[in-house]
């Protein structure tokens, strides 16, 4: 298919995937002649970008054309539209046309319908730092992909240690193949704490302190993630998610439910086995002091977005939703 619109904001695993295209379809001595990058957020750069796309490539190879960040998929005015509708299928098999944007595609425009019939679409998102069992997924396909073997409990440590970096998960994988190098025995845990930085001040650990009442490791782990350069809205998001499932859970054990797929089908848990350390986990707090915990969180996100200092709001909030839970 000589069309693709890739969307979402995991641009490191984007950018494999554009590179993985560019050296398929553009013979690296005719680059300069077969491969355009334009900015995609002009309705002349599109039309530009068009018009590449229906010319025939020079030399070997064939012709790339990427549109970076086109806007076109969230606004899109009738004159392009049409611009659109006689180009995308004149363009000819001898020619790549690639859209990428950060935003999700607008389901309602005229535009996306037009690209969602015509393109292979294709979404980057970053799986949320809270939903581990992706995150263990995600290190197995690609360990699996590179044939690097690991014991199930070196994934699960390397999934814990990168969290959603897909850049650092392939920087770490990349290392820890050069270590394996023809060896037939699986690494273990053992040597992947070895070789990776494994960041036990992540977020989710920041969560579990908050909901134990403890205030000191709270405030200890909130430094830590400052100077390690944990971006706040990103902690704030895994905090959000992480009680929200604490919530779903205690609510769906407090209104009677014993059934494990039931509560993970109603907390929107991946893997129903996780629900029994869901429950050891809410065990001793309400379902009340999770709703209380909610509105301090969606304060302390609102906080950040209006420019507040990341640092001392997030002190002064982890305290309060500390008392929350002593």
């Amino acid at each position: 298919m000589p069309i693709y619109l890739y969307w979402g904001e995991d641009d490191f695993a984007m950018a494999k995937a554009i590179e993985s295209i560019r050296h398929s379809v553009v013979d690296a001595n005719w680059a300069s002649f077969n491969y355009d990058k334009i900015a995609g957020d002009r309705s002349e750069s599109i039309i530009q970008a068009l018009d590449l796309a229906m010319t025939p490539p020079f030399g070997l190879g064939s012709r790339l054309v990427w549109l970076v960040d086109t806007t076109v998929t969230q606004q899109c005015s009738e004159e392009l539209l049409a611009q659109l509708e006689s180009a995308l299928p004149a363009i000819p098999e001898s020619s790549v046309l690639l859209l990428t944007s950060r935003s999700k595609p607008d389901g309602r425009l005229k535009s996306t319908k037009l690209l969602q019939k015509s393109a292979l679409v294709e979404e980057f998102a970053l799986i949320p730092p809270w939903k581990t069992e992706e995150l263990v997924q995600r290190v197995r396909q690609a360990s699996g992909k590179m044939k690097l073997r690991l014991t199930n409990d070196a994934v699960e440590l390397l999934a814990e240690s990168v969290g959603n970096d897909t850049r650092r998960l392939f920087s770490e994988l990349e290392k820890l193949q050069l270590y394996a190098g023809s060896s037939s025995p699986a690494l273990n845990a053992s040597a992947v704490a070895n070789l990776v930085a494994c960041n036990t001040q992540n977020s989710l650990q920041l969560a579990t302190a908050i909901r134990e009442g403890k205030q000191a490791k709270a405030l200890g782990l909130v430094t830590d993630l400052h100077i390690l350069g944990e971006p706040a809205l990103r902690i704030v998001a895994t905090l959000i998610g992480q009680f929200r499932t604490w919530l779903l859970v205690k609510v769906a054990i407090e209104s009677g439910e014993r059934d494990e797929k039931a509560i993970a089908t109603s907390a929107e848990v991946g893997n129903p086995k996780r629900i029994y350390f869901l429950r050891q986990e809410v065990k001793s707090i309400s379902s009340q002091q999770l709703i209380a915990a909610l509105p301090v969180l969606l304060e302390l996100e609102v906080n950040l977005k209006q420019g507040a200092d990341s640092l001392s709001t997030m002190q002064t909030k982890a305290i309060e939703l500390c008392q929350i839970f002593h």
